[in-house]
């Protein structure tokens, strides 16, 4: 797939204008959009660009990351610190995902989304108040393996790091968790499954297909 170079700034203003004339595919007043990365790629940096490509543009948003929706310690790490199958299918709790953040911007829906549930630091819940999100408000979510969940996403963007560069940028400490990206890419192929593909391999020239 030919992507064609472009600054992050721009990158974000022309997804601003994306999504500024998104429709939603079931008819709702909320669209939602992925943004889908390994920590490394920082997925989060792109939709944090877009927010505020949309704020200037007078459009609200609500930016959430699935780090809020980790499960407990006691279930996230019962087969371990570092078990790729529980990294792959049982870290985040899409159950709750579903109930707490995309269910309230179903069609007939109150608009108001649980911006995080769990606090990995201190392995209790956050307790964080409702964020209403009034109606063409734009949900962005980012976290890692987004796209082999079946999340109802108006929009998909990965940020895709080739295999060296997924080693080379994820800290030693975390290299545990790079056979789940490449059962992920075999899989899911999430570079082909996303409406917009980004390579980020480096940092500071990314490259885009859209």
């Amino acid at each position: 797939m030919r992507c064609e170079a472009i600054t992050w700034d721009r990158l974000g203003d022309l997804l601003a204008e994306r999504v500024a004339t998104l429709k939603t595919s079931d008819g709702g007043p909320w669209p939602r959009v992925a943004f889908d990365g390994a920590p490394a790629a920082r997925p989060e940096d792109l939709a944090e660009r877009v927010a505020e490509a949309l704020r200037v543009r007078g459009r609200p948003s609500l930016v959430v990351g699935t780090e809020g929706f980790l499960r407990p310690a006691s279930v996230r790490l019962e087969y371990g610190r570092q078990d790729v199958e529980s990294y792959y299918d049982g870290w985040y709790d899409t159950g709750a995902l579903r109930r707490e953040v995309f269910g309230p911007l179903d069609p007939g829906g109150n608009g108001r989304v649980l911006p995080d549930l769990w606090d990995p630091v201190t392995d209790r819940a956050t307790r964080s108040p409702y964020v209403p999100l009034p109606p063409g408000g734009v949900l962005l979510l980012h976290g890692p393996l987004l796209l082999r969940h079946w999340f109802p996403f108006d929009l998909s963007v990965h940020v895709s790091l080739s295999p060296g560069a997924l080693r080379r940028r994820t800290p030693e400490f975390g290299h545990w968790t790079l056979p789940a990206f490449e059962r992920y890419e075999r899989e899911t192929g999430p570079a082909a499954t996303a409406d917009v593909l980004v390579r980020a391999d480096d940092p500071r020239h990314p490259a885009w297909h859209g």
